[in-house]
C-alpha cells in the first residue's frame, strides 16, 4: 500500500498543477516550486540524539533562519560538513568518528528545514548563503558536502571562492539543475505549460534559468584541490555527473565505488576522505 501511495501521490500533485494552470500558470508554478523545495523528512529522530548530544551546540542566525550548529573540538584544521536532502548531521557519524580520531576540528550544521534547524524550504541558493555565514564565522580549511550539500559546496566556491578554504570533498553530488527539474516533471507528470512557467519563476526568483545552473560548468573556474567520490550504482544522482565535474575541474581527483549507492557513508569512503585531507 505504501509503495502504491508513493506512486499515486506525486501524480495527483501533477494533475492538480495542470488543472490550476488553466486558471493561473503563475500560481501553479509557484506551488510546484515550493513542493519541490519542501523536505518531507530529515528532522532529528530520537535515536539520533545521543550521538548529536556529544557535540558542543550553538544556534547561528543566517538569512532569517536559526541554524543548529554542532562542533567536535580538535587541534587540527577545521572541517565543515554539509549534508544532503532529507537528512541531518547524524548522517556524518562515521566520517566524524574518523575526524575525531585524527584530531580535526569539526563543524557541522543542519541545513534549513532539516534536523533541528528552522526554515520551511531548502534549495541550493539558500544553502549557499547560510553556508557562507558559517564559513565566515568558523573559517574552515576544508569542506565536505554530500549530495545537494556537495552541489552547494561547489556553487558556494563558484560564487565566493573563499581564500581560507583549501580542499573541497564532494560525495555523490548532482551537477545539472535542469536535469533534476526534468526528473521532477517526469515524476509528477505535470505538463510543459507548468514546466515552462516554473522555469520562469526560478529565473525571476534567483536570476538564472535552470539550464544555466551547471556545476560542471562552474567547475571550469575552480582552482582548489578537490576529491569527488561517486558510486556507479547511485540511482539518485548519476555517477556521470561527477565525471562531468571532474573533467572540468583541473585540480580534482575522482574515485568511483560500486555497490555503496547514494549514501557513501562506508569506511572505504571515510578512509579516502582522510587520505585526501592528509595530502600536501
Amino acid at each position: 500500500m505504501k509503495k502504491l501511495l508513493n506512486k499515486i501521490i506525486p501524480v495527483a500533485y501533477g494533475a492538480y498543477f495542470n488543472t490550476l494552470s488553466v486558471f493561473s500558470k503563475k500560481k501553479a508554478a509557484k506551488k510546484a516550486f515550493y513542493l519541490f523545495c519542501t523536505p518531507r523528512k530529515g528532522k532529528v529522530l530520537p535515536f539520533q540524539s545521543e550521538f548529536l548530544n556529544k557535540a558542543k551546540k550553538e544556534v547561528v542566525h543566517s538569512n532569517n533562519i536559526d541554524l543548529q550548529v554542532y562542533e567536535w573540538a580538535g587541534e587540527k584544521e577545521t572541517v565543515l560538513l554539509l549534508h544532503g536532502w532529507e537528512s541531518n548531521v547524524f548522517r556524518w557519524r562515521n566520517l566524524i568518528s574518523y575526524l575525531i580520531e585524527d584530531n580535526y576540528n569539526i563543524i557541522a550544521f543542519d541545513a534549513p528545514a532539516h534536523g533541528n534547524s528552522k526554515g520551511e524550504v531548502l534549495h541550493v541558493p539558500i544553502y549557499t548563503e547560510v553556508a557562507q555565514t558559517l564559513i565566515d564565522k568558523y573559517k574552515p580549511k576544508h569542506i565536505v558536502g554530500h549530495s545537494v550539500g556537495g552541489m552547494t559546496t561547489l556553487y558556494n566556491n563558484y560564487k565566493y571562492n573563499n581564500p581560507s578554504v583549501d580542499k573541497l570533498i564532494i560525495l555523490g553530488a548532482p551537477s545539472e539543475f535542469y536535469t533534476i527539474l526534468l526528473n521532477y516533471q517526469n515524476m509528477l507528470k505535470f505538463n510543459d505549460k507548468v514546466f515552462n512557467e516554473l522555469k520562469a519563476f526560478i529565473k525571476e526568483k534567483f536570476g538564472f534559468l535552470p539550464e544555466d545552473f551547471s556545476i560542471s560548468e562552474y567547475a571550469k573556474q575552480n582552482k582548489k584541490k578537490g576529491l569527488l567520490v561517486h558510486d556507479k550504482l547511485d540511482f539518485i544522482a548519476p555517477c556521470s555527473d561527477s565525471e562531468l565535474v571532474h573533467k572540468n575541474w583541473t585540480n580534482s581527483k575522482l574515485i568511483t565505488t560500486e555497490g555503496y549507492g547514494h549514501s557513501l557513508h562506508q569506511d572505504e569512503v571515510s578512509n579516502a576522505v582522510m587520505s585526501f585531507l592528509k595530502e600536501g
